[in-house]
């Protein structure tokens, strides 16, 4: 560029030569754009010195403000061109992306709608104002003005994503059919639109129909990767597992391989009882991205159900590593160390679920009978039980295992209050206590209870 160098010799040799305004935006955009602010400003400061009056060269430099989060300097600065140029539309909008910035979407939409009142491309208006009432979860203005756009250009795709985009915000999956239908009167061979009504159909579960959306789309443009995933995933939905792979498949040869269609392959030979292949492309997709925790977690549940325990705690192991906060993970991590009887490391995994917030009654259950039954920690069990009364109260599992605890620690008067408390809730079970603690249901007085409440019942 003959501009860019002239002015850089100037620089360098201080001597002053003479540049218009389009040169100046050249200069300015090109620094911009290689993101050298530094030299941006220095040719805003020269290009003002020259051409003092330059509205085009304050608009460039407010937007340079606005990048540098300088939004109160920004807005004097359009607030003094607005009041000598009223009726220049790039102002309004630029103060209107000012007031959004600060987060006062009204008063960036009232900016936007001055702008619209002057300016030669109201497509361009309209998605703004379309992003402002999305901001405002304004989602039927919101479309209005996306609809705007395509009038403006029927093939304005953006605008398309992003009026179906407000129809699923409002979960109007139907009403975004009958748009989309109407849209592809206008434009029949849009593999975009049927891409968009398959995926609504999808939502529905109307996979028949969701499918039949999907092949047009793939037929109008047959590289189309994302018509064949949801495509594969639709034929999933329908158990056509091996048409699925296929599908899945043909993406692998229109682009680069990705760690989500292995997985998806993997996931498709496991529902058909083909557990070789679903690991080799489990494999394959952490080939592709080691770091895809799901790929591991998926890998310790295959070897789980295949009983290779050990094999399956190394896989889960590694899904923790990437995903430390995941209640799921624990809860598996738990489950296999209870098969490989890592008691200890059980009550660990199962401790970790409840500090995540996964403190439903069956972990604390499994929790103290981990430490009463398998540990035979009877201190720990029954803390574990206090602790879970807290939480969950009259629940009959509770109250039955602190009494039979209470009743091993010796604590018999302790163990029939919970034990009575416990038939109130729930008599019939105490068949399931009966089976882990056989010797309290032999002692006379708890089958005095017991008798007395089915002679008796409440």
């Amino acid at each position: 560029m003959m501009s860019l160098s002239k002015f850089e010799e100037m620089l360098k040799t201080n001597d002053v030569y003479f540049f218009d305004t389009t040169e100046f935006e050249e200069i300015i955009h090109y620094y911009l754009d290689e993101g050298n602010n530094s030299m941006a400003k220095k040719a805003i400061y020269l290009a003002l010195e020259q051409h003092p009056d330059s509205v085009d060269i304050k608009m460039i430099q407010a937007e340079v403000m606005v990048y540098e989060d300088k939004l109160d300097d920004a807005r004097i600065l359009l607030d003094n061109l607005m009041a000598i140029y009223p009726s220049n539309e790039e102002i309004y909008i630029q103060i209107a992306n000012v007031l959004s910035k600060k987060d006062k979407h009204k008063e960036a939409i009232d900016y936007l709608k001055i702008a619209e009142q002057y300016t030669d491309d109201l497509a361009d208006v309209a998605s703004l104002l379309g992003m402002e009432y999305l901001y405002l979860d304004d989602y039927k203005k919101s479309r209005e003005c996306f609809s705007i756009c395509l009038e403006q250009d029927i093939e304005d795709y953006q605008a398309l994503y992003n009026i179906i985009y407000c129809y699923e915000m409002e979960s109007s999956h139907i009403e975004a059919i009958a748009f989309l239908n109407n849209y592809i009167n206008e434009n029949p061979y849009c593999e975009v639109a049927w891409h968009q009504i398959g995926r609504q159909h999808f939502v529905l579960k109307n996979y028949d129909q969701a499918l039949k959306s999907f092949d047009y789309a793939v037929v109008i443009d047959e590289g189309f990767i994302g018509g064949y995933v949801e495509k594969a995933k639709t034929l999933e939905k329908l158990e056509r597992y091996d048409e699925a792979i296929e599908n899945y498949k043909i993406t692998l040869d229109l682009d680069d391989p990705t760690a989500f269609v292995f997985l998806r392959i993997g996931e498709c030979y496991k529902k058909k009882n083909d557990v070789t292949k679903a690991i080799y492309y489990y494999k394959k997709a952490l080939h592709e991205d080691p770091l895809l925790d799901k790929g591991w977690m998926l890998l310790a549940v295959i070897h789980y159900a295949e009983k290779s325990y050990d094999k399956a705690l190394h896989y889960q192991n590694k899904a923790l590593a990437l995903d430390e906060s995941n209640v799921d993970y624990w809860r598996y991590h738990a489950e296999i160390n209870l098969r490989l009887k890592f008691y200890e490391e059980a009550t660990d995994s199962l401790v970790k679920c409840i500090e995540l917030g996964d403190s439903g009654i069956e972990i604390w259950i499994i929790l103290a009978d981990t430490w009463a039954f398998y540990i035979e920690n009877i201190t720990n069990a029954l803390a574990t039980l206090v602790s879970a009364k807290k939480q969950h109260h009259n629940f009959a599992e509770i109250e039955y295992r602190l009494g039979c605890l209470f009743y091993r620690s010796n604590q018999k008067k302790e163990a029939f209050l919970h034990l009575k408390t416990a038939m109130s809730l729930d008599l019939d079970y105490y068949l399931i206590m009966e089976e882990l603690c056989p010797d309290v249901f032999m002692d006379p007085e708890v089958k005095r209870m017991i008798l007395n409440l089915l002679d008796n019942p409440q």
